[in-house]
């Protein structure tokens, strides 16, 4: 008995011991004897014979084998010194075969077997278990070696027939429908090979998408070069000058609104698209990787632009203002303020975070960048917030025209800046188009911001409608500018004028040249309104306002006149509605006080016919109902002391109008920012004669004109004057009108 007792402790003692974390982990954890066997050690082995002795309780089923797991250091298929690259290869292969057992099964039919493939083929997805016993080792090279996973699956979409003048027509609707079912092994095995980006949609789908967004967007797309973006796209992805995907998901977000239909109406009115949130996500993620490490800030600044003004035309307030002042404060250090857009000068890091402009494709979209970045600041602090960037601090030159960027035509930089004495007046024709003066009619309106928001910084109370405006430091000035000499000294070609005036073009509105019409009376509004008295009709504020609402509504009209989708327009436009139909909620507000319900009728249409514009464009762009529903909060107290039935269903008559151009330039770009009519070959050229309506100044009917020497506004019609014989008496006259 003793010497069995030794030979077993002799056995014993000579058994290696095992190395730390050697045995498995179940036995770690009940801190058991374990042999390390493989595929199971002795004990989970015994434990697992005892378990099965057992018959099961019903609805429970004992494992098919031992449960017993090893770390995976231990038992890797592939040795730890293999060079990652040979683990490439070997991956390639296997993916290969399962190329070739899928085609195959294809060609023998449908089969059960096409599912094992998938599921083999999904051990080499990230985060699987499969995958990372089968992808790691010591290398740290290894461990960043992955395959894409599945592609967002709502973007399996197919792009329709595309209709240039209403994306949502019935007839010929091109939203996209759901593509008929596709192997998602396919998918996989092409994003493999393609090197494609897997949450963006496939290749054809994103390129209707680019398409839309250039026809559709009046936003984004000018700060893009179309031709070489266009081109850049059927590149390789893995191509260097393959666009960024912050950018493209961007993009996708935009074009959402013309061409989803994956868009749900939250309980509150509140629009939302499942494909556009998607993409504007990944924008998003890409932006706070850039904030964080600062790569590829330039391409993802652009991205943050077009999701900027993706965010103003859904009405989403908080994130357009967040992204203004992130746009604009990432600009400065990337020194786009300087001329040429670069600077080596009074900076410890010479030329900023960009280097120098490679060409003039990349020179002329930096400044683009830049005006887009500045008008978007302007445009969001209309409601009186201080801008991000002073014009004092603005020496990049304005753009080239869009046809000449287009082309990339060779042309001297544009010698106007913000510094220019007459930039608004002076209006050089080689660098002039319709975006152009856009930017400064935008930059008009800009100065009348900074003008009420630093008037109002230091003092106590709001400006008092009794003072004289006139008065302060710097607004005869200002007012000059913004209701006259700006639009006095637009270029012949683009001035306002009537369709049949203009040869040739028919069957396009260039909308930039619409905003440029109607932003100075905006802006009118904006500096006048706290001067309004509509007691005093002899004050120049209350005329001022009351004509500049009665042109941005005539221009309305006008543009009825046309067949063009007005969610075309460019989402500011919205803004203008809106302070138009402000003006008139106190008109209407007054007439009720007067007891002078023919007139009162009247306004109430005019206000109408606003709010129907804000609800139409709102159909496309949120923007227009919010705005909407907040111009009827303005209109509760009338609605409440208004003695009309139904005050929100009064409307003005729209009369059969000429289908002509609507202010039209001689000379478009075959680019140019431009909303299509919908059926070009239907239009055709009329003349009538239009009523326009003159009064004298003895009662509040003054606002038909202007109250000194400024051009004649145009006034719109009224449903009870037309029914009115014309009379010397009423001081009404009328004379024949060309449209």
């Amino acid at each position: 008995m003793p010497k069995a007792t030794q030979g077993a402790s002799a056995s014993a003692t000579n058994r290696p011991a095992l190395r730390r974390n050697q045995a498995c982990r179940p036995c770690r954890k009940r801190k058991l004897k374990c042999d390390a066997a493989r595929p199971h050690c002795g004990t989970c082995v015994k434990q697992w014979q005892s378990l099965i002795s057992v018959p099961a309780p019903p609805d429970y089923a004992h494992p098919a084998e031992p449960q017993c797991v090893y770390d995976p250091v231990d038992g890797l298929a592939l040795a730890p010194d293999t060079n990652p690259l040979e683990k490439i290869r070997l991956l390639e292969e296997e993916v290969s075969k399962l190329k070739t057992q899928l085609q195959e099964q294809r060609n023998n039919g449908p089969s059960g077997p096409s599912q094992q493939l998938l599921r083999h083929l999904g051990q080499f997805r990230p985060g699987s278990a499969s995958s990372s016993l089968n992808l790691e080792s010591g290398s740290p090279a290894t461990s960043s070696v992955q395959t894409p996973s599945l592609p967002y699956p709502k973007d399996l979409i197919i792009p329709g027939h595309m209709d240039d003048s209403d994306p949502r027509n019935n007839s010929n609707s091109p939203e996209l429908y759901e593509v008929r079912h596709k192997s998602s092994t396919d998918t996989i095995l092409e994003i493999i090979y393609s090197g494609w980006n897997p949450d963006l949609p496939e290749r054809s789908v994103l390129e209707h998408y680019i398409d839309v967004f250039f026809k559709c967007d009046p936003c984004g797309p000018r700060i893009l070069h179309r031709p070489s973006f266009l081109a850049a796209v059927r590149l390789d992805p893995r191509d260097p000058s393959f666009p960024h995907s912050a950018i493209l998901h961007a993009i996708c977000a935009s074009a959402s609104r013309w061409s989803s239909r994956n868009v749900a109406i939250l309980p509150d009115g509140t629009r939302r698209d499942e494909f556009a949130e998607f993409h504007a996500s990944k924008t998003r993620q890409y932006i706070d990787k850039t904030m964080a490490t600062g790569q590829d800030i330039f391409p993802v600044v652009q991205a943050c632009i077009l999701l900027a003004w993706y965010f103003y035309q859904e009405g989403r307030w908080v994130e357009i203002w967040i992204f203004a002042g992130f746009q604009t404060r990432v600009a400065i250090p990337l020194r786009l303020n300087y001329p040429g857009t670069f600077s080596t000068h009074n900076s410890g890091l010479p030329g900023g975070y960009l280097a120098p402009p490679r060409d003039l494709i990349d020179l002329e979209s930096r400044r683009r960048t830049w005006w887009t970045t500045i008008i978007f600041d302007r445009i969001v602090s209309v409601g009186g917030w201080i801008h991000a960037i002073d014009e004092k601090d603005m020496g990049t030159e304005l753009p080239l025209r869009g046809e000449d960027f287009d082309s990339e035509q060779l042309m001297p930089s544009n010698p106007q800046n913000m510094c220019t004495e007459d930039v608004f007046t002076t209006h050089l024709p080689k660098y002039t188009d319709s975006f152009l003066l856009l930017i400064k009619a935008i930059m008009v309106f800009g100065r009348v911001t900074d003008f009420n928001v630093r008037g109002n910084l230091h003092v106590p109370t709001a400006p008092s409608k009794f003072q004289d405006p006139f008065e302060l430091p710097g607004f005869a000035d200002l007012d000059r500018l913004v209701y006259n000499d700006f639009l006095a000294n637009l270029p012949t070609m683009f001035k306002m004028m009537s369709a049949n005036d203009l040869p040739g073009n028919h069957g396009s509105v260039d909308t930039d040249l619409y905003m440029v019409h109607i932003i100075p009376y905006a802006a009118t509004i904006t500096l006048h309104n706290p001067y309004l008295d509509l007691t005093d009709l002899n004050r120049i504020s209350t005329s001022r306002c009351i004509n500049a609402a009665r042109a941005i509504l005539s221009a309305y009209f006008k543009l009825s006149e046309t067949s063009l989708d007005i969610s075309r327009l460019h989402p500011f436009v919205v803004i203008c509605w809106y302070l138009a139909a402000v003006v008139q909620v106190q008109v209407c507000k007054h007439f009720i006080e007067v007891g002078d319900e023919a007139r009162e009728d009247q306004v109430w249409g005019e206000i109408n016919v606003l709010r129907r514009a804000m609800i139409n464009y709102g159909v496309r762009s949120p923007i227009g109902t919010r705005q909407e529903k907040l111009l009827q909060g303005l209109m509760r107290e009338i609605v409440r002391l208004t003695s009309q039935k139904q005050p929100l269903e009064v409307g003005l008559p729209l009369y059969p109008f000429s289908h002509t151009t609507l202010f039209a330039t001689p000379t478009l770009p075959e680019n140019a920012q431009m909303a299509p009519l919908p059926n070009p070959s239907a239009l055709h050229s009329m003349e009538y004669d239009s009523p326009i309506f003159i009064r004298d100044s003895g009662s509040l009917d003054s606002y038909c004109r202007p109250a000194d020497d400024s051009p004649p506004i145009l006034s719109s019609w009224s449903p009870h004057e037309l029914q009115q014989p014309l009379s010397s008496e009423s001081g009404i006259v009328r004379w024949n009108h060309r449209i």
